[in-house]
This record gives structure tokens, sequence and C-alpha cells, in this order.
């Protein structure tokens, strides 16, 4: 019977097989092979059987059988007897024979089943399908495949049967017709050949090990001739590959004289296939093995054949290559492999075919040699040994070639040459040149070598190949020994050649590396050896100059900088032997200079300084004339090198300069001198930088010789000859004479700035500035020559602040006097004058500013009308510009403003550094007063950038005048009020940067008040100083922001300023109305407001006309500012006029506009003024009905509720008024009226309209702002159509701004984190708002409770069905917090929801059961006193008969399992196991609540099982348990956290210590879970401990075979499978299997695959019961 039920079992998997699902099919391959690893005869005689007699059963399911019978056998092979093995053989062999047709998944998989048997059985295999492979007829596909298999898989088993196999095979090959069939025959003979070879391979071990390789050679080479003479020459592509694909291995095994032979005409005829690109790969596969087969006999045939050979290979080189394709980079690497074959026999021969190759006139064909000679390098070294010279000199002409492709694979080369001795001979200096020439390719941005598939698809860029070249330079310097001494000192030639600069960075690394080398083989003072073996070596000077020069620019090159100089410092012993002290200490600090990140790097010029100073230090230290005679030779040698490098140039300059000044030899110093006069590349800007720099310097030491030769070149023919040159081509003679001399005159101003300071005055007039009218030719000679060079302007502006600061840096620069000093002041005027006025192009501006400010300070002064031309001349030469780019967008909110461009930020600071020298002259209030009246127009500018321009220059004047102000007496700041007027009000501009300059200037005039008062200058004010916290917080433009800082400002100057200038101050503050920055102009109203507030009976006298007047005033302007004014003069009036101001407010029409709104808000202070307000308008909301029931003619006989007027109108008051912080105090005095007020108020206006006929009027008013949330109004602009007003929202905002102003922000807070205040909203949602009010009510504002309570109480019996509910649902939710007993609320509250169990509407009921549940929450000791009535209440609500949405039931069954843990025992056993069988039903509801609740109720009950009623509950935890288990794979997550819930709580219940401290840990709420791996554990644990239980928990699955949801349906017969894997056999007695059997027959019918899956894999585990 246990037989015929695994066969049963069987037969059903097999039967699915024609499910069409390919994962089922899977699965009960699966099965089957479970079935076979238990009974493996059983089922692969059950499976022979079933194929036998399912004759007429489809391939594709057939293959499915066939595969788990291989998968057994292989698994199984050891255990399988004889009689099964045939029978498995037999039906293999007529599976596989069937159909003459090839199928070649079906016959595949049989041919695969006797492969596995064949692994153990090979006789019994080979004697079946010997008998299926007679001679002289065809075998059948497969069975030529199935030999060729067992000669792979039974290398040893096979071989014996060879001979016999190729004695029938060999007469069918001619007899074989189609394609198929001769393939397979080709693919036989490849694995025969093969299993021969690993034969012969491993004699060793081989049964039989007299085999030879001539044993099959003669049968070999008969299949040969067929293979080549015949089936080679088929059109068919597959059938040629698998002929080439044979003939390789078979190559190994044909007689040597046959191979020899046969070679040539192979070979052509394997040649003869590339022309099939598709092809190659095995062809050229194939030629290796062919080639290594005819190397190994010492083939002469192949002689004759290797220039056919070599050409033929060399295309496939040559062919583009896209190596992300792996067939063609195969193809690559067989032909390489071919190349190293032919080396490795015929040197000579490949060599003289390859090297001609490279002067090819096609790319490919160089890259290709190339390549093929890498290749040879590296794999037949020892081949090549003796021909490197001929290999060296062959190299010469690809080192010309320009593609990058030849240069990438020319690199290629020379890295396999280095590591293998070539570049040591004769010729290498050349590759290494090449290879440096490459690593100073130009650098791109980031450069990433292309991926390796791309390299023949991409053109490769210069970057590219320079990055190959660095890492092979370096490589090749570190990794190989035997380079050292040819790249020592080989390399430094390439290091002072300025071509080459991109490869210094590479070249430092490497040479680094090696003198480190030398160092540690020679000691630490190794010298450079110079001699003829070293020619080109540069010199200690050449290499010192250069090194400097590239050092110069330390950011660009790679880190070029700091290599250069650590490899300066490693030459040092070559460069000079007494530096060694001083560049040890100084060359590393200049290093850590560029590579340290943690300190902020050097400027451009600060580095040059470092290094020239260095420099200097250098030939202080080396104090040899002739050495530094040398090294200026040396520089200006390197000069002209340069030329394409201005900056590296203009340091060389000046490191020359440097030099001459640090040279003793005067005739060398006047002879480099003319020389670099007469050379120098005048229109070039960096050539005039760099000789006029290096002149100065020299001048340091040689200012007599450098002041001569400059006058001397003007006088030369030189200079005569140039100017003549020049005037023959007219259009660019005035443009060339005037760069020489716009150098001519820089060079005399740097002459005097590094001149020695006792000497220049003397030589100021009589040789400087002479020199410099006489080129300029100004109208200071008399002759008015304007010129139009820019250069030439700004050379002689930059000679004069040169010539200025020289002189003012002088110790005796008082006494000296500048004659000149007006007529340079008014040239320099002209200048800034003749610029345009409609942009900034040139630095002229800057310049001209700054040569004044130098000016004005020297001796003699200027007079009034000088200066006051001078500042209008500046003023209006720059603010009034157009912003740059940068600053055209206006400055967003809350960002930072774009920066500004250089050159602007300039020349604003030198108009500011202009007007700071011309106050110094005049520190006192009236030359402060003088300084302002030019500035006082652009202040006031309607231009923002002309504002922005003056204030800032304004706050730098007047913290100048502060800082240099020393007050010796005291004496009156007569013009404060003034000043402070004119910036006060600024602090509120539309500018954010005005705004807090001005108050920079607020600032320092406060302070310069307290220094003419007597205080000291390091006096600290403290309420000024609160000005300088505001500065940041300015940044914001919000008007509030700003309207408080104004407030404080004004109070600050109020505190400060002196009575006597209060009038000027208020006069000009109201002149600032007028300002047309309304900014402004609204900080003066404030600031006037802040004043006349302490005159507040003048405004009490007329307050109905002003309060019309405020309102109309309002109509008229926008800002908020200027409301927020009016508020405060409103607030004044009302506290007098309480009862005239509320009547004339409430009596505005809704919604309201922003005027009268501002107006309300005004009443929110002070506390008694704003409690009598609020209490007028709740008695308005309490007096009147809510709303109104109205026909609706659109819907027919229903209505509509609209709000009334009244409650409305105060609704909306109240509001505006508690949205005001000051009304705080008020409010909290009438809290509970307030929140009960407004509370019922949002219950009765859900779902109601506005007045319509009042919104109609309302919007056609053009003079109202759009309205708010709760008041309607707030900041709307005028003439915009007010939006519909709600009157719930109104009503809801209202609640909301009583709870913050009462102090109840966090109650605000929570409910709106938690949406409250929409569900508040919402009829559907409204009663769960309320629940998170109450909640938020309870943990926030407890000890307002009790009057609150207490107000709300009568409400529950309202007539008004909203109230209720409202009240309810408040009252609900107090029940869930500990507040409500500590206040002594509870048994009241509780009362109250008992009686609301008889409430007419449904949701009242359900929240009264809430309310009750909430009580365990709240106040669970209380539970314990009213267990049995809640109970009764709870089971009251389970079976609620007007519940037809079980809205009840389901609340019943919440509350229940919330109450349960708190209730006593003898309460609850007497109804413990009713409420369990009444909660079951609901496990298998359709609705997912009423499953979560009712599951996690049953969990609950687990608490109350112990003692009478524990066997029982036992009893109805395995009734639920199955269910339980399956719903962990409900659709709903919550329903899964519900069961696994359940399940830890139940766990203890079973008895079972292992099973519950799975739930315990497995079982996380938030945790996912394998349910797979978690429901076989339990399965074990529950067969283990309560075996008895294996049918009835079958029994229980077998419901759910049914259920409508899948993954439960899935589940169901996972969970019986698991059952069965751990059954014991004595238990399986009760199972009905029969029926088992069928239901899972019948569901592996279901629709759904993944069920389908798991009812096959169950099937298969059935085997452990039969």
């Amino acid at each position: 019977m246990s037989e015929s039920r695994v066969k049963r079992l069987a037969i059903t998997l097999m039967d699915a097989t024609t499910d069409k699902d390919p994962l089922v099919h899977e699965q009960i391959y699966s099965a089957l092979c479970y079935l076979g690893g238990a009974e493996p005869e059983e089922i692969l005689n059950a499976c022979e059987e079933y194929l036998r007699q399912h004759e007429k059963l489809a391939y594709p399911h057939r293959v499915i059988i066939l595969r788990a019978m291989e998968a057994v056998v292989r698994n199984s092979l050891a255990r399988l007897d004889k009689r099964t093995a045939r029978i498995v053989i037999f039906l293999a062999s007529n599976e596989m024979t069937k159909s003459k047709e090839v199928v070649h998944e079906w016959q595949m998989a049989a041919s695969n089943v006797l492969v596995a048997v064949g692994r153990r059985f090979i006789n019994r295999v080979m004697e079946e399908v010997l008998t299926k492979f007679q001679p002289g007829v065809l075998p059948h596909y497969f069975v030529v495949q199935t030999f060729a298999n067992l000669s792979v898989a039974n290398v040893f088993g096979m071989v014996p049967f060879l001979t016999s196999i190729l004695g029938t095979m060999l007469p069918m090959l001619s007899m074989a017709k189609h394609d198929s069939l001769r393939s397979v025959f080709c693919y036989a003979l490849q694995s025969f050949s093969e299993s021969v070879l690993e034969y012969l391979a491993n004699l060793d071990k081989a049964p039989d090990p007299t085999v030879r390789r001539d044993t099959f050679s003669s049968e070999i080479f008969s299949a040969y001739e067929v293979l080549f003479n015949s089936w080679l020459q088929s059109r068919e592509a597959k059938l040629r590959l698998a002929v080439v694909e044979a003939l390789g291995p078979m190559c190994h095994l044909l007689p040597s004289e046959k191979l020899e032979e046969q070679l040539p005409r192979l070979l052509s005829g394997i040649l003869a296939l590339y022309r099939k690109p598709a092809e190659a790969y095995y062809v050229s596969k194939s030629l290796c093995q062919i080639l290594e087969a005819s190397v190994n006999i010492g083939s002469r045939a192949l002689d004759t054949q290797l220039d056919t050979l070599l050409n033929v290979l060399q295309l496939q080189i040559c062919a583009p290559l896209d190596s992300s394709l792996p067939v063609p980079l195969k193809n690559h690497n067989e032909v390489l492999r071919c190349f190293t074959v032919l080396a490795t026999s015929f040197p000579d021969r490949v060599l003289g075919f390859l090297l001609p190759k490279l002067e090819s006139g096609n790319e490919r064909t160089r890259v290709g040699t190339l390549t093929i000679l890498r290749q040879i390098i590296n794999s037949a070294s020892s081949q090549m040994e003796i021909k490197k010279p001929f290999i060296l000199s062959a190299m010469k002409l690809p080192l010309q070639d320009n593609s990058n492709k030849v240069k990438r694979a020319v690199v290629h080369v020379i890295s396999a040459m280095a590591h293998h001795g070539y570049l040591e001979q004769p010729g290498g200096e050349a590759l290494l040149e090449f290879l440096v020439r490459q690593c100073a390719l130009p650098v791109g941005q980031s450069p990433q070598l292309p991926r390796r598939h791309s390299l023949e698809m991409e053109e490769l860029t210069d970057s590219h190949v320079r990055e190959i070249s660095v890492n092979t330079l370096f490589l090749i310097s570190t990794t190989v020994d035997s380079m050292a001494d040819v790249l020592w000192p080989y390399l430094l030639q390439f290091v002072t050649p300025v071509h080459l600069s991109n490869a210094l960075a590479p070249l430092c690394r490497s040479l680094l590396f090696l003198a480190a080398q030398r160092q540690e083989e020679e000691g630490g003072s190794f010298l450079l050896p110079y001699g003829d073996a070293n020619a080109g070596l540069p010199s200690p000077q050449a290499l010192l100059a250069r090194m400097l020069v590239v050092s110069s620019q330390p950011s660009p090159g790679e880190g070029r900088g700091a290599a250069s100089l650590q490899l300066l410092q490693v030459l040092q012993p070559g460069i000079h032997k007494t530096l060694q002290q001083l560049w040890s200490k100084r060359i590393p600090a200049l290093v850590e200079h560029l590579e340290a990140p943690t300190k902020a790097p050097l400027g451009q010029k600060e580095w040059e300084e470092q290094l020239l100073q260095f420099l200097e230090q250098s030939l202080t230290t080396i104090s040899d004339p002739p050495w530094t005679d040398q090294l200026i030779q040396e520089m200006c040698r390197q000069l002209s090198s340069y030329n394409g490098s201005p900056m590296e140039k203009v340091f060389l300059y000046k490191g020359l300069g440097t030099a001459l000044a640090a040279c003793q030899n005067k005739e060398l110093v006047r002879k480099e001198l003319q020389e670099l006069l007469e050379t120098a590349r005048y229109p070039e800007e960096s050539e005039r930088e760099g000789l006029a720099s290096c002149l100065g310097l020299c001048a340091r030491s040689h200012l007599d010789e450098t002041l001569a030769k400059l006058e001397e070149f003007v006088k030369s023919d030189v200079f005569k000859k140039s100017a003549g040159l020049f005037s023959l081509f007219k259009d660019r003679s005035d443009n060339e004479v005037e760069k020489v001399k716009s150098t001519l005159i820089l060079c005399y101003g740097h002459v005097a700035k590094h001149a020695p300071r006792e000497l220049v005055l003397a030589r100021i007039e009589s040789d400087i500035l002479r020199n410099l009218f006489l080129y300029f030719h100004t109208k200071v000679l008399g002759i008015k020559v304007e010129t139009k060079d820019l250069t030439l302007k700004v050379c002689l502006i930059r000679a004069i602040c040169m010539i200025c600061r020289a002189i003012c840096a002088n110790a005796h620069s008082g006494d000296f006097t500048f004659a000149r000093k007006a007529e340079l002041v008014s040239q320099m005027m002209e200048f800034i004058k003749a610029e345009p006025l409609d942009s900034l192009r040139t630095p002229l501006r800057q310049k001209a500013m700054t040569a004044c400010m130098y000016l004005v300070v020297l001796e003699p002064p200027l007079s009034d009308a000088e200066k006051a031309e001078l500042v209008e001349t500046c003023l209006h030469s720059l603010l009034p510009l157009p912003p740059p780019e940068a600053q055209r967008e206006k400055e967003a909110p809350g960002h930072e403003a774009p920066p500004k461009e250089p050159l602007w930020c300039s020349t604003l600071h030198a108009l500011q550094d202009l007007l700071k020298s011309l106050l110094h002259r005049h520190l006192t209030p009236h030359g402060l007063q003088n300084m302002f009246e030019h500035l006082n127009p652009w202040i006031k500018s309607a231009r923002e950038h002309e504002r922005e321009r003056a204030v800032e220059i304004s706050a730098a004047v007047l913290f100048f005048y502060r800082e240099k102000l020393n007050v010796s007496t005291v004496v009156p700041f007569y013009n404060l009020g003034l000043l402070m007027a004119l910036f006060a009000p600024r602090c509120t501009d539309s500018l954010a940067s005005v705004r807090q300059h001005a108050l920079d200037c607020v600032y320092a005039l406060l302070y310069v008040q307290l220094c003419y008062e007597g205080f000291s200058q390091d006096h600290r004010d403290e309420s000024i100083e609160k000005l300088r916290a505001m500065k940041p917080g300015l940044r914001d433009p919000d008007v509030n922001v700003l309207f408080q800082a104004c407030c404080n400002i004004a109070q600050i100057i109020g505190k400060r300023l002196p009575p006597d200038q209060l009038l000027s101050l208020l006069l000009s503050m109201l002149e600032g109305l007028a300002d047309p920055d309304r900014n402004c102009s609204r900080a003066a109203m404030v600031m006037t407001n802040a004043v006349l507030k302490e005159r507040g009976a003048v405004l009490l006298e007329k307050v109905p006309e002003i309060l019309e007047m405020v309102h109309a005033k309002l109509l008229q302007v926008d800002e908020e500012p200027i409301r927020k004014a009016v508020q405060q003069t409103v607030h004044i009036l009302a506290s007098q006029h309480k009862a005239a101001v509320v009547s004339s407010l409430l009596a505005s029409p809704l919604p309201l506009d922003s005027c009268t709104s501002a107006m309300w808000r005004s009443l929110a202070s002070p506390p008694p003024l704003t409690a009598q307000v609020l209490e007028l308008l709740l008695e308005k909301v309490n007096r009147d009905v809510p709303y109104k029931e109205n026909k609706s003619f659109l819907r027919g006989s229903s209505s509509e509720r609209v709000a009334t007027f009244g409650p409305l109108a105060a609704t909306c008051a109240l509001h505006e008024i508690m949205s005001a912080p000051e009304s705080g105090p008020a409010v909290v005095g009438l809290y509970a009226e307030l929140f009960v007020s407004l509370l019922l108020r949002v219950s009765c206006t859900v779902g109601v309209q506005p007045p319509r006929n009042m919104q109609a009027k309302e919007r056609k008013s053009p003079t109202r702002s759009s309205g708010g949330g709760g008041g309607g109004g707030g900041g709307g602009s005028r003439g915009q159509p007010l939006r519909a007003l709600d009157p719930c929202s109104s009503a809801v905002e209202t609640l909301q701004a009583m709870l913050t102003q009462g102090g109840s922000e966090k109650v605000v807070q929570a409910v709106a984190e938690a949406e409250g205040w929409e569900q508040l909203r919402s009829m559907e949602r409204h009663h769960d708002g309320v629940a998170l009010l109450a909640r938020a009510m309870a943990k926030h504002g407890g000890p307002r409770l009790p009057p609150i309570v207490k107000t709300l109480s009568p409400m529950l019996n309202s007539l008004y069905d909203s109230q209720r509910l409202t009240t309810t649902a408040f009252f609900a939710e107090l029940l869930g917090h500990n507040v409500v007993n500590d206040l002594v609320l509870l048994e009241s509250v509780m009362d109250s929801m008992t009686a609301r169990q008889r409430d007419a509407c449904a949701s009242v009921r359900m929240l009264a059961l809430r309310g009750l549940g909430n009580v365990a929450s709240g106040s669970p000791e209380k539970v314990r006193k009213h267990g049995a009535q809640l109970l009764a209440s709870m089971m009251n609500g389970m079976d609620d008969k007007e519940d037809p949405q079980q809205v009840v039931a389901l609340e019943a069954l919440s509350s229940l399992a919330r109450i349960l843990p708190f209730t006593e025992e003898r309460d609850v056993h007497s109804m413990l196991l009713h409420i369990a069988i009444r909660i079951r039903p609901f496990f298998d509801s359709e609705k997912p609540e009423l499953r979560r609740s009712s599951i996690i109720l049953f969990g609950h009950l687990s608490h109350f099982s112990a003692g009478t009623g524990e066997d029982a509950f036992f009893e109805q935890v395995l009734n639920g348990l199955v269910t339980l288990l399956l719903h962990l794979q409900d659709p709903k997550p919550e329903v899964v956290k519900a069961c696994k819930f359940a399940l830890r709580m139940c766990g203890p219940s079973m008895g079972c210590p292992v099973l519950c401290e799975m739930f315990q840990n497995h079982l996380h709420e938030d945790r996912s879970l394998h349910y797979g791996e978690f429901m076989n554990d339990v399965c074990k644990h529950l067969m283990q401990s309560y075996p008895d239980t294996f049918s009835r928990l079958v029994a229980s699955n077998l419901f759910y075979f049914k259920s409508s949801w899948p993954d439960i349906r899935a589940a169901a017969p996972m969970f019986v499978g698991f059952l069965v894997l751990h059954v014991d056999r004595e238990h399986c007695q009760q199972l009905d299997l029969d029926e088992l059997i069928a239901a899972l027959s019948v569901l592996l019918k279901d629709p759904v695959a993944a069920v389908r899956m798991k009812v096959a894999e169950t099937l298969g585990r059935l085997v452990r019961v039969v």
C-alpha cells in the first residue's frame, strides 16, 4: 500500500506537468527530486512507467520528468542497483531515439540521463547505446552527442571504447548528408581527441597505461580527411565552426608524417576561413593548436607557409577591436598566442616580417605591428635577446608618428622593452626621450583613460596618451632595477626645456626616486656627474633658475611646484656645496606651504616674495661672484624661452632683478640692463611688468646705474630707430611708441619703490618726475598733447602711486614739498572725467582715485574748492554707474547677496580711501557736515544702487571719523540730529546692504556723540552695543523684523539723543515721509509715532474722526509697518473709548478687509481692555442661533445650513483679537468660556455655508483686501477679489488662536502634527479631530479641564446631534488619560458615557463605548472597580442589533481588548469561554478591522486562562492556532501584526517552552518574518510536543484550501507539508492520506501559480507518511 501511495504522489505531480507556468514546472521538478531522494528506485521506476504509459504526453512535459530522473540518478548514483539502472538506461535510450527528428530539449534531457548513469555504469550504457550505433546505418543525432558527452564525463571509462566507436563511425562520415549530423560528428571527434589527450596526460592514473598517441592516429587521420576535404567547404556556418574546432585537437593525434604532408593544405584551408569575421575566434583557436602540433613535430612545411601565416595573422591583429564583446577579444588573444608560437621557432623570419611594417602608411597596420612586437618581446624574450639592436633601430620611425593610437602602442612597447633590457642598449635614449615628450603633452581636465572596450572605437586624446606615458615612466623608474643607471642622470636633461614643462611633475617624481636610490648607494653628498659622458646635463645655475621659475606657479601641473622644490633640495650638493644648511630648513617650509591642506594657501604675490627671498638668501650664502654672474647670464638666456608663458617670464625677470642686486660686477649689471632694454617685447603687458620689476629690484643696490641706463636708452639710437621704424607704419606707430613709454614710466615707478630710502627723495624731482612728464607729454610743461592710450595712463598713475608711497615711507617726508601736487591731482581728475558713465570697463578710475588718495596727504594741502571739486568729480564718476552684472538681480529673501565684481569692489574702496584721506585733514563736525553735503543727494536717491553705494561709503567714513577722533575739549556735536534723521530711517531700506550700513552709521554717530560728551574712545555703552547685535537680523527683509528693529533703534536713539537735538530730529523725520524708498518713509512714520506716543492726550480729542481717517489712510497704503504703527494709534484710542471703537468695527462687512483686521488686532492689549471686548464678543456668539435651514432650489426638497451673521462676525473678530500675542493674559482669564464656546461653534459650523447674499455684495467691493481664514483679512492687497469665507474654518482658526494665546501652544502643535485641525473640519472625521484635541488638552492643559468639563457637560443633552457628538467624543478621549481621575472627574464622565449607550445616534453609541474602553488607559484601577459593568457594556455592544456597518461591534472588540488586562480575573472567568467563542467568527471576517481587533482580543484573553479554565482555553487556542498562523500571510499588515501579538500571548498557554520562545523571538511586530523557515520550525515543535494533534491540524488547514486570499491558500498546503515533514511514523496513521491527496490534487489546479507551487512542494513531502 505504501508503495502505491509513493507512486500515486509521483503520478499526481507528473500529471501536473501540463501546467503552463514555468515556476510551477520547477517546483514539480524539485518535488520529484525530493521524492527521489527518499525513494530513488521507486521514483525512477514510477517515472519510467509513467512515460511508458503516456506515450502521447507532449515533449515539454516529458522533459520535466527526464530532468528529475537525471537529478535523482546524479544524486543517488551510488545507491542504484543494476536492475534499476538497466530500466533507466533503456527508457532514456528510447526517449532519446523515439523521434527520428531532432527535438533538442527533449532528447538532450534523455541524453543527460544516460550520461549521468554512465558515470558509474559505463559498460551498460555503452551496451545499450551501441545497439543504436550499427555499422552502415546513420545513427541518431543524440547517440553521437551522448558518446561525446560520455567521453568528457568519464574519460577513463570511455577511451577503451573509442577504437570500436571510431571504427564504426568512420564509414558513416561519408554517409552523413545533413549538416546537423555532420556537426555532431565533429563535436564527437573533438571530444574524443580531447579525452585521449587528457588520458595520455594522466597515464599514471589511467587503467591502461599502454595506450599511446599512435593508437588512434590512423582513425583520426581518416576522419580528418573527411572533415577537411569535404565538410570544411560547407556553406553552413555551424558545420564549418564545428569542423574547425575539431581539427585543432585532432592535429595532435595525427601521424607526424601525415601532419607534415597535410600542413600546407590545412593551413591554407584554415586561413581561408578568416574571410568570415564571425568565425575568427574559432579559427584562431584551432590554428594555434595546429601550430603547436606542427612545432612539436619540428615541421619543415611550416617554414614554407610562414609568410602567408604572418600576413593573415597580422590582418587579424590590425582589425578594429571592440573589447566589450568577449569573442573578438578572445580572438585577439589567440592570434597573439599564434605569434608567440611562431616567434619562438622562427624569430628571424617573424622580425623580418614585422619590422618593415612599422613604416606602413596605414595607422592600423602600425598599431597592430607594435602590439605584436610587444607580445613577442614579453613572451619570446630568450629568442629576441640577440635581436635587440635591430628592434631598437626599427623603432626610430614610430617615434615620429603623430597618431595618438600609435603613440600609445609605442609607449606599451617601451614598457615591455624596459622590463627586458632593451633601453640599456644604444638607441634606448631616443625611446626615453619620446616617453618624456608624451608626458609633456597638454594636461586635460581630469583625464580618464577610456575603458578597454572603447580603445579602438574612440579617438584617443592627448590627455589619455599623457596619462599612459606618465604611469609608464614612473613604473619603469621604480620597478625595473636595471633602468636606474639608464635614467640617472639622463632624465635631468629634460628638466630645463620649457616646452617640456608639462612633464616636470612626473620627471621630478622619477628623479626623486632615482636620487634617493643614488644617495643610498653613494652616501648623502653625491655630485652630478658632469663630463663628456653627460654633455647635455644642465648647469647648476640653469637648474636653479628653472626650478625656481617652475615653482613660482604652484597650482598648475599636478603639483610640479612642490616636486621641483623637492628635487632642488635633493640636487643641492650639485648646485653648490654651501647651501646645505639653508636649503634643509627653507625648502621644506616652502613645500609645506604648497602641500599642507590645513593652512590657508599663500596668494601669488606673497608666494613670489617667499621665493625671491629664498633666492636672495641663497645668493648671500653662496657669496661666489663668478657663480652669481653665471646665474645672471643663464637667466638672461632663459628669458626668450618663456615668451609663451607670461606669468613665469615675469617671475624670471624678478629673479633676474634679485640676482642683479646681489651682483658686485657693475659692468655686468650695465651690460645686462642695456641688453634687457634693447630686447624687451614692449607690446606685451607681462613683458612691461617684468622688465619694470627687474629694474626696480636692481635699483636696490645699483640706483645710479639703473637711472643712468634708463636715460641712456632714451637717448640711444636703438630707441630712436624704434620710433623711426614705427613711423613707417603709421597705424601702429603711436601704439608701439606709447607701449615703450609706458614701460619706461613704469620702470621709474618701480625704481622709486625699491630704491634705498635715503637716496630716493633727492632723485624724485630731478630724475624721476622729470623723465615721467617728459615721456607722458602732459600740459605740465606747457605742451598739451592728450594721449588716448590706456596703458600709458595706467602706467603713469601706477608710477605716481609708487612715488607717493616712497615719499610717505621716508622718514623726512614731512619736510618734502611736492611742487607739482595740484597739477597731478588735476590730471587725475581729467582722467576720471574722461571715463564713460555707462560702464566700468577699466581700472583707470580706481587707480586715479588711489593716486589722489596718496597725493592729498602730501604737502602743500589742497584748497576747499579743490577738495570739493575732487569729491564731486569722484562721486559723479562712480555712484551713478549701472550696477555690474553680478548685482543686477535684486537680493532674494534669505539669500546672501551675490558677489561683487573685483574691479567694482576695488574702485569703491579707492573712493572710500580718498574720502577718508580728505576727512583726516579736517576731523571736525563741520568737516563731517561738508562731506555729507556731497553725499546727501546720493543717500536719498531713488535708484537703489546709488543709495547702496552712498550709504556704504558713509558708513566707512563715519567709522573712520570715530576711529581717528581725538576730542581734547567738550564741544557740541551740533549736526547729530540732522545726520541721525538721515540714516535712521535707512535702517529699513529695501536693500539689506543699505539697512546694515545705515545701522553702522547710527552706531558710529552715537559713539561720536559720546566722544564729544567726554567719554574715551574705548568706552562701551550697553544700549548702543545692542545696535550691533541687531545687524545680522537686518539681512531678513521680513516687515515684522524690520518694524521691531525700527522701534528698537528709535528707543536707543531717544535714550541717547541730547534734548537740544530732539526737535531737529522730529522735523527731519517728518520730511522723511517723502523718501522715494517706501520702507524708509514707513520707518520715519514709526519712529515719529514712537515719539508722539508720549503725547497721547492730543490723539484722544477726535476719536471717531481719527478712526475714519485711519481707515481711509490704510486703504491707500499696503505697507505693513505703517499698518502696525496705526494699530498703536487705534490702541490708544480704544483704551479711552472702548464702546465706540468695538461698535464701529463690529458693523464692518465680512470677510474683514486688512484695514479692519489691523484695527481689531489693536484691541489685543492691555488685558483689562481685551477681556471686556472678548466678553462682549462671546455674548454675541452664544446668544444667536448658529445657522438657519434654507431650502435649496437646486437640491429640491433638501435643505442647506447657512450661518447667521452675528455669531460669524463675532467669531471673525475674536480671531483677529486673539491672533495678537498681546491678547494672551485676557484669553487666559476667560479660557474655559472661550474654549467651550468655540468648540461648540466648530461643531455647529461643520458643513455650514456662509451667508450667500452678503458674500455676493462683499465681493463687488474693489477696495477691500482678500480674506484670511479666521477673520478673513490681514495682509491682502487692495483691489483683489475676496475669497469665500468658510464658517467652519473661521471657527477652527479662532479656536487655534485662542489656544495659542491661552498658553496652550503645545496643544495646537500636537493637534496640528496629528492633522487634527483638518479632521475637525471634516464631517466624516470630525469626532477624530475632537479626540485629538481632547488628548492634547489632557496632556498639555490638564489644570484647565475642570471648568471646561463643567461647562461642557450640559451639552450631552443638546438638541443638536453635532453638539452631542462633539461632547461625547471629547469626554471619551478624556477618559483615556489619568488627568481626569486626578481632577476627580472620572465617575461623572463614566456615568455620562454609560448613559450615551442608549443614544439614538450610532456614532454617539460607538464613541461612548470607546470612552469606556479608554478608562483602561487613563485609570486602570477603576476598571477593576467597574469591571463587571464594563464587560457587560462591551458584550452589549457586540450584540448591537442596529449596527449594520458593525462600527459599534468593532469598537466593542477593540475596547474590550484594552480593558481586559486590568479587569479582575473573577469577572472575566465567568465570561471567558463565552467571549472566546463569540469572537471566533470575526477571525475570518472580510473586514480587516474586525479580523485585527478580534485577534488582538483573543491574545488578551490568554492572561485569564490560568486556573480552572486552563484546559478549556487550551482547546480554544488549538482551535484558533491554524487560523492565526495562516493569517501571518494575511494581505493586511495590521492583521499580520495582530496575529503576531496573539501568538506571543498564547504561547505560554500551549505548554511548549520551545514554541513559546520561538513566538517571542521571531514574531516582533516591526520585523519581517521568513514565513517558510518559521513555519518549518513551528511544525517541527508542534509534532514533537503535540503529535496527537496532527490530523486535527491538517483538517483545519484543509478548510483554508478554499480561502478567498491567495497567500493563505498557498500557506495552507505549505503548513501541511511541514507537518508531514516532521510527524513521526506512529502518528501518521491518524491522517486520511487519500482525502489529503485528493484535496491537494484539486488545489493543484488553482488559478494562482504560487498556490500550485506550494501544493507541488507538499506533494513531494508526503513521501514521509506513505
